[in-house]
């Protein structure tokens, strides 16, 4: 597949307008505090534990203190995790694949405690429990 001079200019032109809102230009691992601190060219520094990011969280501090950053600064790779992050994804608050996000928050929702859920559980285990599923042919 070719791709025309028009449409190189347009996926730069792109590129630009997503730098704009800032890129990185260091990354580093906080062996202390166990966080990821990536400096943007903005001047903003941003934190994060390794436990939020996909493929981060059971990896060693040797593993997480080597990362890359591309040469455009939007991505971040650890070579040895085989693990990348998008830079404005991350702003976004998004630190992984769409698969693993809503796992995440899935896991997140089902530890919830609120009133209403507490009530609901307890209504549930007056009646017998969780309804039991029925086996379709």
């Amino acid at each position: 597949m070719a791709i025309t001079e028009h449409e190189l200019q347009q996926a730069e032109k792109r590129m630009g307008a997503v730098r704009e809102a800032g890129y990185a230009v260091s990354a580093r691992y906080d062996r202390r505090r166990s966080r990821i601190v990536v400096a943007l060219s903005t001047g903003v520094e941003i934190a994060f534990p390794t436990r939020l990011a996909e493929g981060l969280a059971d990896a060693s501090p040797e593993s997480l203190a080597d990362i890359e950053i591309s040469p455009a600064g939007l991505g971040l790779h650890w070579p040895r995790l085989d693990a990348d992050l998008y830079v404005p994804a991350f702003l976004k608050g998004v630190f992984g694949s769409k698969a693993w996000m809503a796992s995440q928050l899935g896991a997140e929702g089902g530890r919830s405690r609120t009133i209403a859920k507490v009530a609901a559980s307890r209504e549930n285990g007056r009646k017998g429990g969780r309804p039991r599923k029925v086996a379709t042919a």
